[in-house]
This record gives structure tokens, sequence and C-alpha cells, in this order.
């Protein structure tokens, strides 16, 4: 842990502000890979099983750890052997995958292990017909060359499944974070096969978990190995990110899990404290400043509907607060504190969504950021228009995402670290046209979309981009803290530290009423919007909202 002290005096914050000190490298455990056990599984032909698998799961020779796959790869071999002069397309390779499942465009492979998504339609499989769900189900499999050792709350316990003890020993199972989560542990290595399901009762929209304990043994049951290698660079515990020596007088953040005062799930709760920096990303928007604050609990915001005072609110610049702790806030997005500093944590918000690492066991699972402005069609909007700052790439990896999907999950697997990245609020039908879809590749820093508001419909919340991040345990991919991690990436955008506000009690934002004008260095300034077109206001947010959030988090 880097342990530096520094002292400046700042204009906004002039006194109990300290430079930030306290980012953690990650805890990882590596597993002991026993190849000469799979070499043996594989008849000593574990490269002819490359080879096969290769046409349709490229690159799985990458892997770190032996690649285990529902697919005939002998069968596939076979195919391959009795026409060497042929070269045949991916789509072979889809008559060997079994028990009713089938490959999707999304595989990757690299130091850290593997990732692969499969679909099944209950519908077309005998011994699952009578599971009336409309959609396909997708199996999210994980071979992990290292875990995550998080501090926080300890992970659930897993159940033994009986009947698939023989073939896999150890073999447990459990629901966490709308996942029916299914591992073992062969050739020393972790897998899981995930479910995106509830624990509900089963209707056709809603799959269940007790229909997705039967999809995952019939899954598990199929799985062979299909490849992997053992020669590999060799891998190294994380380290923290080296930090800019300059400090930018303007870059202030509270530290991680101080949420606005009585935001938590509980008021007596606060946030997740981690500050832990999980991977060396770069900055998600493709330029500075951004503002990492909470969109529900600052201006404009509909307080995640633990109500507000008065109740109703129509007006730009009209006065309100949420109840929940007396905030003095305005009816403007563009308001003072929305897009300035300090940053602040919001990863344990209060959400019913559940968060394993969140102290009352809800919260929001990422951070919300604001890009440099606010641009509205003129003085008299209340709202920001979206689509005007680019979403990037915060580090080489592939892309997990359906077409009409709202959620982009972008997948890294290098040799210091292992996570999934989810980017959250851009319009699903832009990411269509553009390809943003299963199997596509980015380099670090490339476009994805543009920072939206898009939230199972368009104005559906405010002009943000909602990201998170999700590392693998030993019960597969859980939300972490992804606060000091986008601390320590702005820092290396701006070419500079930011200084942590040690005393959590200084006041956050400017009265109501004021308009955004972040403090901030010549390097990265706001750059002016001028106003557009005539003056369009938009009503408050409802009162309730319908829970939907299968679109958003589920595997395709």
């Amino acid at each position: 842990m880097l342990k530096r002290a520094l002292f400046v005096s700042l204009a906004l914050l002039a006194a109990h502000a300290a430079a930030a000190q306290d980012m953690a490298a990650p805890r990882v455990t590596f597993a002991t890979v026993d190849w000469t056990q799979a070499a043996s599984d594989a008849g000593g032909e574990l490269a002819a099983r490359n080879a096969a698998a290769d046409i349709r799961f490229s690159g799985i020779a990458r892997s770190s750890v032996p690649v285990l796959l529902p697919i005939d790869v002998a069968g596939l071999h076979k195919e391959l052997a009795a026409n060497p002069a042929l070269k045949l397309p991916p789509e072979t390779a889809d008559r060997f995958v079994k028990a009713g499942f089938a490959a999707t465009k999304f595989f990757q492979a690299g130091p850290a292990g593997y990732d692969a998504s499969f679909a099944i339609r209950t519908a077309e499989v005998k011994d699952l017909s009578d599971i009336d769900y409309a959609e396909p189900v997708y199996v999210l499999l994980s071979g992990f060359r290292f875990t995550y050792d998080l501090g926080g709350p300890k992970l659930p316990e897993a159940t033994p499944v009986k009947e698939l003890e023989d073939r896999f020993p150890g073999i447990r199972r459990t629901m966490h974070e709308y996942y029916l989560r299914t591992s073992f542990t062969r050739y020393g290595v972790t897998y899981v096969a995930a479910i995106f399901c509830r624990d509900v009762r089963p209707r056709r929209k809603v799959l269940s978990c007790n229909q997705a304990a039967r999809i995952a043994d019939r899954f598990l049951d199929a799985l062979q190995l299909a490849g992997g290698s053992p020669e590999q660079t060799p891998l190294a515990a994380p380290t923290l990110p080296d930090r800019p020596d300059r400090i930018d007088a303007a870059f202030t953040y509270y530290p991680p899990g101080s949420l606005i005062p009585r935001t938590g799930l509980k008021p007596e709760i606060g946030g997740d404290s981690d500050a832990t920096v999980y991977a060396r990303l770069r900055f998600p928007m493709k330029e500075a400043p951004a503002f990492a604050n909470s969109q529900s609990f600052n201006n404009w915001g509909d307080c995640d509907f633990t109500g507000r005072s008065p109740r109703r609110v129509r007006s730009k610049g009209a006065s309100y607060e949420c109840k929940v702790n007396g905030r003095a806030l305005v009816f403007d997005e563009g308001g003072g504190g929305n897009y300035q500093y300090p940053w602040r944590d919001n990863f344990c918000e209060h959400r019913h969504f559940p968060v394993g690492q969140c102290p009352g066991g809800e919260g929001h699972q990422g951070q919300d950021i604001r890009p440099s402005f606010c641009k509205k069609f003129n003085d008299g909007a209340d709202r920001c228009e979206p689509y005007q700052q680019e979403v990037v790439a915060a580090h080489d990896g592939m892309v997990l995402r359906a077409r009409k999907q709202e959620a982009v999950f972008l997948f890294v697997n290098s040799p210091t670290a292992h996570v999934r990245l989810r980017y959250i609020h851009m319009n699903p039908k832009r990411l269509d046209e553009d390809g943003i879809v299963s199997g596509k590749r980015f380099a670090e820093g490339e476009t994805i979309g543009m920072v939206g508001n898009y939230n199972d419909y368009e104005r559906g919340t405010t002009y943000h981009l909602h990201f998170d991040m999700q590392a693998p345990t030993e019960l597969g991919y859980v939300f972490v803290n992804p606060y000091m991690t986008l601390v320590s990436a702005y820092e290396r955008l701006i070419g500079a530290r930011g200084t942590e506000i040690k005393d959590v009690a200084q006041p956050e934002a400017p009265p109501p009423g004021v308009e955004a004008k972040a403090e901030t260095s010549a390097e990265h300034a706001v750059k002016p919007v001028p106003p557009e077109r005539t003056a369009v206001r938009h009503p408050p947010l409802p009162e309730r909202r319908p829970h939907r959030i299968r679109r958003r988090l589920a595997h395709r």
C-alpha cells in the first residue's frame, strides 16, 4: 500500500484535505494447474484437440487452463481429419456442440483463463420442453487461472450437487447476485457455470432458479476437455499502477465508502470502503473532466424513490429535498454539484439490487459517472441532451452483448487482471447499428458508444454512464467496488494525482440554483456549450418504476 502524505491548499476545501494515499493492490490466489492429468485425459492429443476446436473457439490454445466445453471434440477432430484439404467453416463445429446447446460468438481465452457463452432454447429440447420460457437461456462458463480474495463480507455458502458428485467431486451450487452458480475444481482450476435467473415462481418471461438448475446439470454433464496449453506467459501478482507525481488541485474526491449521508440501504449503513485498484484501466470516458457522483441523490435526482419533498417538482430551478437526508437540491440536471468535483462513491447507494460486498447486501452495483458538461437546448431546459461525449474501452477486451440489450460487458483477460466491466445507459439501437455485439474485440481507448440516458427507454434516467466491475472468485464473477480503480484511471487520464478529502463533513455542493462551473486545471477544462433552439422542459421521473433488469443483466 502506498504511504505518502502531501498537503495542499485548496480553494474548495481549505482544511482537512490530504493527498490521496490509500490505494491497495488486489489479492489473488493462483491455481496450480495439473497439466499432466489434462494431457493424460486428452490421450496425449491435447494439441490435436486445440487444432480441432480452434475453428469455432478461436485462440483456444491461448488459455492458461484446460478448457472444458460441451462439445464432442473427438468427433470434430475426426471430421477435420477426413477433410484435410478442405478449409471447413466455423459452423462445422456447431454440429458437435452437445445436449441441445449452441455456441455463441463469445469465447475469449488468455493468460488468466477463459470465458465462453452458450445458449439453449428449452422448447427445442425434449427433456426441458416443460420449461415455458420464451427466450434462449444463456450459460457463461469460466475457467480461472487465478481468483480474487475479497476483503468484504464473506461469500455465501454453497451446497453440494449430489447428482453430479461422481463426475465432479466437490461440485457445489449457490444463488448470488441474480446468478445460479455451479462451481467445481478440476486440474487444480476453479470452473464456474453461471445462469441468470430469479428465485421466484417460473413464468414465461422469468426463468426460475429451479429451472436454471436443471439446465446447468444438463450443461455440465456435456463438458469435455477441448484444449488449452501449458506454454503461457508467466503470471505475476498484480501491483498498484504507477501514479503521476504532479498534483492537480482541482481534482478532489471523497474516500471509498463515503456515501452521501443517509443514502445507504439503511440510514445507519454506509458504503464499501474497499480501496483496491483491481486493474490498470483506461478511464471509460474519452475526455476529462468527468464527475463520479450520484445521479439519484443529486440535483434532478429521483432519490431512488425513497421520497421527495415536495412530492412532485415540475419547473426548472425549483427547490426540493430527498426525505432520507433533507439535503437541499434543485430541479435542474445541470445544477451545481452534478458537474463539479469532488467525486463521490455510490457503489452501495440505496438500490434494491443484490451486491454481496455491500454492508446491507444490496446496493447500486457500480459507479455513476457524468461527462464533462451538460448541454441543453437553452436556458429554460432542465435536462441534458444525450450523445455528446464518447465512451471508450477501459482495456483491451472482448464484448459480450446480444442485440437489443442495454448492457455492454467487456471482458478483460491479461497476465495481471481477469475482470468483466459493464457499461449501461447507452441506446441499444445505436449499439446494434455500430455492431457492438458478442465477439467484437476492442483495443484500449477505442470508442464503444456515446453517453446516454437510456434506461429501458430514452430519457429513462439522467445523463450519465453506469460503470461497474466484477472479479472472479470461487463462486464466479461478483461485484466489486470500482471507485478507486476509476480514481487511479482518471489520474492517468489527466496526468496528475487527485486529493482525497479526509473530512467528509465538509460542504459538498453549491446551494440550489447555482449552475455547475467545475474548477479544473487548464489541461482538462470544461468546454463552453452554447444553448440551442427552444426551451424544453421535461416532467419529473415517476414516483414508481417497473423493476426491469433482464435486458441489462442477462448474459447473451
